[in-house]
This record gives C-alpha cells, sequence and structure tokens, in this order.
C-alpha cells in the first residue's frame, strides 16, 4: 500500500453515526476523505461528500468513477451504510428481510466490487468493512440485521484471502453499542405491532436495546481504531470495538456451552424458556 499518511479514502454511510465520526477524524489527520450518503449533507471542514445508494449499482458506481477523476486512486474503503430492521423472524416479511440484506450485505458487496479493479491495477488498497457483534452472536429480535452482518463476516474472511496476492487487505470491525442515532433510525417489522404473538417480548427487549444503545460508546472511539487501521500494515480479520462488557460477553461464547451462552443473553434481555 501507499504510504500511510495522505491516503485516499471512501466512507459509505457518512452523513452521521460511525460514518461520519470516520470522515472528520480520518480528514482532519491528513487523509483526503470522500464521505457518501443517499441525500449528502454539505461538505465538512476536512472532507468532501458525495451522493451513493448502496443498493442501486449505478449510483456506487459513480460515486467510485468521481473519486477516481478527481485523485486517481482509491486507498481505503470504509464500508459503513446500513441499518438495523427489529422485530420477530416470524414477523419480518420476505421483502424487509430483502431490504435490510441489499443494504447491509449486497451494499458493501456493491463497493467492493465497484473499488477492486483499481486496486488491483496500482496493487494496493484497503477494505474496512463494519460489522457489529451482532455479526458474531445472533441477538434476540434482530435476526435480519444479525444474519445480514454474519453473512458480512464470511464474506469478508473469504475476500481478504482472495485480494491478497493484489496487496488487498480487507478487515472487519465489530462494534458493541454504539451511541448514534440507531433509535431512531431503527425500522421494526410491519407485522411487529399490538397483534403480533411475541409483541409483549419484542416491547421488553427492544426497551433493554435502547438502555443499552444509550450507554454504548460514542462513535469517535470507533473512527479511532479505523484510522488506526488505515494506517497499519497487516491487519488482522477482525477487531472489536466497545464496552470490556460487551466483548467479555462476546468471548463467553466460545467458552461456554451453546445453549448456556444462549441462556445467558436470553436471561439479559428478560427472556425465559417455557
Amino acid at each position: 500500500m501507499s504510504d500511510s499518511r495522505g491516503r485516499v479514502v471512501l466512507i459509505t454511510g457518512a452523513s452521521s453515526g460511525i460514518g461520519q465520526a470516520c470522515a472528520e477524524l480520518l480528514g482532519a489527520s491528513g487523509h483526503t476523505v470522500y464521505g457518501t450518503s443517499r441525500r449528502p449533507s454539505p461538505d465538512g471542514a476536512h472532507h468532501k461528500m458525495l451522493e451513493m445508494d448502496v443498493t442501486q449499482d449505478d449510483s456506487v458506481q459513480r460515486a467510485v468513477e468521481a473519486v477516481l477523476a478527481a485523485e486517481g486512486r482509491i486507498d481505503v474503503v470504509v464500508n459503513n451504510a446500513g441499518f438495523v430492521m427489529a422485530g420477530a423472524v416470524e414477523d419480518v416479511s420476505i421483502d424487509e428481510a430483502r431490504r435490510q440484506l441489499d443494504t447491509n450485505f449486497f451494499g458493501v458487496m456493491r463497493v467492493c466490487k465497484a473499488v477492486l479493479p483499481s486496486m488491483r491495477a496500482q496493487q494496493s488498497g484497503l477494505l474496512v468493512n463494519i460489522s457489529s457483534l451482532g455479526g458474531a452472536a445472533g441477538l434476540p429480535f434482530q435476526g435480519l440485521y444479525s444474519a445480514s452482518k454474519f453473512a458480512l463476516e464470511g464474506l469478508t474472511e473469504s475476500l481478504r484471502q482472495e485480494v491478497a496476492p493484489f496487496g488487498i487487505e480487507a478487515t472487519l470491525v465489530q462494534p458493541g453499542d454504539v451511541r448514534t442515532r440507531v433509535r431512531e433510525n431503527r425500522v421494526k417489522a410491519s407485522q411487529s405491532g399490538p397483534g403480533s404473538a411475541y409483541r409483549e417480548a419484542f416491547m421488553k427487549v427492544l426497551q433493554a436495546v435502547e438502555v443499552e444503545e444509550g450507554e454504548g460508546i460514542a462513535p469517535e472511539a470507533v473512527a479511532r481504531k479505523v484510522l488506526a487501521l488505515t494506517e497499519k500494515r497487516g491487519v488482522r480479520v477482525r477487531y472489536t470495538v466497545g464496552h470490556l462488557s460487551q466483548r467479555a460477553a462476546l468471548m463467553a461464547k466460545t467458552l461456554l456451552p451453546s445453549r448456556t451462552f444462549e441462556q445467558m443473553v436470553m436471561s439479559i434481555y428478560g427472556l425465559t424458556r417455557r
């Protein structure tokens, strides 16, 4: 990869939250940063904003081509765009499930496919895919969100092996709860209303989730990790970022019997077996 300073960075979902924090920090640290959003906000003090809808092939291609035309290269991509679908698996329609995967999984794939030809040509590049601790452990009433992140984890593991011979690296960042606008942007399954058999449990879990989100880390903490990876050679497969308690709970998945771990997660959210 080129010198670690002054890299050209493309960040999806940069109008708020983790993406915006990454754009501001990386731009202020001397990198040339382009953020993207479906409805881009004005340029920041240290980064430019472009329109990109990660669910549309032509929109992704236009934004990537615009950066390449302006800078001649893209050194780092931070795939951050995404949203959370909440609701029982039974209550999520197939169309809603497709929408979740189209953004969180296929959106990342579209961006990777658009930037990889130029990265292969320059024989360098870094793909930072923002996953989640929910991509390592399934969480109740976030099944489709977890599914999208589990898929992203598998894709990235395979991708990094395929692109390594071209001098390209890929890695995953798994944040725990982060204080962003996720509560306002969360999409609830259309069938999760009062008529749902899961309604009482869903609302109990959702209340607990929102408390945890409010006590989560600042998005700048994730941005600092992304900055460190941007300026690092030889990245690992994945990095976790978040409160120690959440990271430790995830480690328990590898140490405890599966049913014991599952019961621990259920108890955190007030769920019990019959």
